[in-house]
Parts: C-alpha cells; structure tokens; sequence
C-alpha cells in the first residue's frame, strides 16, 4: 500500500543545491526523489510491480497545487494531487506495474506534474523490462497488382527489428526481376503489423510469374513468401472477344436476311 505524499520544510540553500530537475515557468520543478538523479530508472520481469518517488519542489513564496499524471507505462501515484506550501518540497510515492504481456526491451515513459494555471514541467522514466530477446518475424498476404508487390511485415519476437527485403520473380522464360537484399525505411516493434507494397512499374504484359519475397533482420529473424499470378492483357482480350462477337452478329444477321429473300422469292414463285 502506498503512503500518502510527505511535505518537507526545506532551507533556501538546500533549493538551490538541488540535482537537475524540469522546472515549470511557475518556478517550481520536478525531480526523482533522493537526488543525483536527472530521470527515473525502472527494471523488472513482466508482472511485476516498481517503486519509486518524484518530489515536487515550491521554491516560491506562495503555495501551489499540482496534479500529476504518467504516459507511456501503467504508473500509479499515492497522491494525483498535490498541494504545496511555500519553500517546501513535496514527496509522492508511485509504482510501476509492468504488464504480463509486456516484450522484453527499453521503453520511455514520462511522469507531469501540471499546475492550475496549466503550467507545467515533466521528468523521463527509463523502463527496462527484462527476459529472453527473440528476433522472429514472418512476411504474409502477397500478391501482385498493376502497381507492385503487396505484402504484409509481423514482428513475431520480442525486439524491434529493421527488416532487409529481397525480390525476386520468374516468368515462363526465366529471371524478370532480381532485386538484392535492401534495408527497408521502417522500424517494426514487437507485436506490430506493417502493410507495404514493393513498385513493379515494368512487370509483363502476358506471362506466368512466380513471385518470391525474402525478409531478413538482425538476430536471425527471416523468413519466405511466394505468390504466384499471371499477367494478362485483358483489355486486348476483351477487345478480341469483342470483335468475334460482332463479326458472329454479323454473320447471323447476313443469314437472317438471305432467309428471308429465299422465303419471298419462294413464294412470290408459287403465287405465278
């Protein structure tokens, strides 16, 4: 259970041998508890729970209040608000629960303590969460359009990863396109899907293509996706389907037509 916030007299001379803190315009900072520090450190396993306190400092001559909050990480405070007599110092207990499903690795958090005229200053918090690093990743849902190679990215590890893609395709007469490993300009977290799409300008007009899609990263992560298609100038055979079906037209309606002359001059011929 955490303890309400302490509120400590301090001496002018103990304020201005303070560590660096973030200062807001009201004069008033914020800092890790103890000194020496200028961010907050946290690490643990996933599940977890971390301690820690930030002090809010009134060096003025009026009494102020603050109302903290956290981004980035699930942090709880003792106190969201807090008032602050004048040349004091203020000390607020917090934890830090890291998630069970939280990935290994660093991530940044921030702790504000905002006044009621919205001024404001905030401090970091360095979170590492600890466990087993796994770089995995897989590359799904090719396929092939007018303008390019769709494809989706998933980081199925537990670090962030700067994947190098590779293309290559085969038509029926061999290589159409060789592309060597390359980096692409993403970043990929844990957990994250990106949709991205590779530009073929040039692919075949008429052919059968086997697409291949290599994607490797750091720590081993690879892995393959093939997508076969095919390349048909639809608007050609279309127009092609076009004119044999007007040139049958024709022909049924040349034929109706000699019908009909042979059905009259028949009969004309049995009326004489």
């Amino acid at each position: 259970m955490l303890s309400t916030a302490r509120v400590l007299s301090l001496s002018l001379l103990a304020l201005l041998a303070a560590t660096p803190t973030a200062t807001a315009a009201g004069g008033w900072t914020v800092a890790p508890a103890g000194g020496g520090r200028p961010t907050f450190y946290a690490e643990g396993e996933p599940g977890t729970t971390l301690q820690d306190t930030v002090s809010v400092t009134n060096p003025t001559g009026r009494p102020i209040t603050v109302r903290l909050q956290a981004t980035g990480a699930p942090i709880t405070f003792a106190d969201r608000g807090v008032a602050i007599p004048p040349r004091t110092r203020a000390d607020i207990p917090f934890t830090v629960n890291v998630p069970t499903t939280a990935p290994p690795g660093d991530r940044t958090a921030t702790i504000t303590a905002r006044d009621a005229k919205g001024r404001e200053a905030t401090v970091r918090l360095q979170l590492h969460v600890r466990g087993p690093a796994l770089s995995a990743l897989t590359v799904e849902h090719v396929a092939v359009h007018d303008n390019g190679i769709s494809y989706d990215l998933v980081n199925r590890g537990t670090t962030p990863l700067t994947p190098r893609l590779a293309v290559h395709a085969t038509g029926l007469f061999g290589t159409l396109l060789d592309r060597a490993p390359r980096t692409l300009p993403v970043r990929l977290p844990p957990g994250e899907r990106l949709k991205l799409t590779e530009p073929w300008p040039d692919h075949p007009t008429l052919d059968a293509v086997d697409v291949r899609l290599t994607v490797t990263a750091t720590g081993g992560a690879h892995d393959t996706a093939d997508a076969p298609t095919r390349f048909v100038p639809w608007g050609a055979v279309t127009g092609i389907g076009a004119l044999a079906t007007a040139g049958t037209a024709l022909l049924l309606v040349r034929l109706r037509l000699r019908l009909r002359l042979r059905r009259r001059t028949e009969l004309t011929g049995a009326v004489m």
